[in-house]
């Protein structure tokens, strides 16, 4: 039994006596202790070492006192696997040496054996368990289709993914048949996490607000869904869409068991949107961190207030920043913990 289980217990649909905290990236560059590892290995290398892995995924729940660990791995870990070459370049992040952008390309990536291409994750994964020792869950995560389709064809990060958006509205067959696969390939990663021992999954579409609302349904959410559906029945699926508010009231119908809220929606908004039928988690917009630790406390009550305690987990609205102050991020956590109406 998880010591801790408070985090199940809101997916669970418990009202509880505080809400669950947890911060995307919390296992990532705020902390020494990463960086201390980080200068010593490369990225792939980190994700790739199970016992490297594992390390850093406690890092959080031991410094700053986390709700729950999400395994350290990274998105690009699937098209790897797919055998789409993906680099991790110093000053400029992923990059895809030979993006996609024919329907020769895509017959070219495959859909893998999970086992053969990704097992050293799920040896993190039970590493990691171990570690843990049960005292708080552990969050397996993946990219949705539609962002890991977005590295996968421009090649590199950017701004508005232009080039991924033509192919989409120039090839639309090769684009879904890309799609397709990602998705295939995604929901065979998750299930085997779920066997190795994850506790709830996480699906983060960062790139879904690129596109246009009805472009949104077409190329994201109908491939999200297809993977929430076909892991509903096996574990709790969180969905985060950064920039994607308008697409939460058809979210809210899904299977899903909860839904991430980036800081550009009003926690009230969120709750109308989704018509109060969903766990919600976010959405403290991760610069706040840079503020002095009295008003995080403050603006985080006031984010708890707004939500609702009840059926809600608390979590930045984006991925921690680098240069946010260790006692800044503890300060964050403790304010949750210490929330009383």
């Amino acid at each position: 039994m998880i010591q801790n289980d408070l985090f199940l217990r809101v997916l669970n649909g418990e009202v509880t006596e505080r809400p669950p905290v947890w911060m995307m990236r919390q296992a990532g560059r705020y902390l020494p202790e990463f960086r201390a590892l980080r200068d010593k290995y490369d990225f792939f290398t980190r994700c790739q070492t199970p016992e490297l892995a594992a390390e850093i995924t406690v890092q959080p729940v031991d410094i700053v006192g986390v709700d729950a660990a999400i395994l350290f791995s990274d998105i690009l870990v699937v098209p790897q696997a797919m055998n789409i070459e993906v680099e991790m370049k110093k000053g400029v992040g992923p990059w895809l040496p030979k993006p996609i952008r024919t329907a020769k390309d895509v017959e070219q990536a495959i859909v893998p054996n999970i086992e053969e291409r990704l097992g050293y994750v799920m040896e993190a994964v039970k590493l990691t368990k171990q570690m843990l020792n049960n005292r708080v869950p552990l969050i397996g995560f993946a990219g949705s289709p539609w962002t890991i389709f977005c590295y996968a064809v421009e090649g590199s990060g950017s701004r508005d993914f232009s080039t991924a958006k033509e192919l989409c509205f120039t090839q639309p067959s090769v684009a879904h048949s890309l799609l397709q696969k990602i998705t295939d390939t995604t929901i065979l990663y998750l299930k085997e996490k779920v066997k190795a021992g994850v506790d709830a999954v996480q699906l983060f579409d960062s790139w879904g607000g690129v596109l246009a609302p009805d472009d949104y349904r077409t190329f994201s959410w109908q491939y999200l869904n297809q993977i929430v559906e076909a892991l509903a029945p096996f574990t709790k699926v969180i969905v985060f869409a950064k920039g994607c508010w308008y697409a939460l009231p058809e979210m809210a119908t899904s299977n899903a068991a909860a839904l991430g809220v980036d800081w550009t929606c009003a926690p009230e908004i969120a709750r109308e949107l989704t018509r109060g039928k969903k766990v919600l988690q976010g959405n403290f917009d991760p610069s706040r961190l840079l503020a002095p630790p009295a008003e995080i406390k403050q603006k985080v009550k006031e984010m708890i207030d707004a939500f609702g305690k009840d059926h809600y987990i608390a979590n930045l609205g984006h991925g921690i920043l680098p240069n946010v102050p260790v006692e800044n991020a503890i300060a964050f956590v403790e304010a949750v913990k210490s929330y009383r109406l």
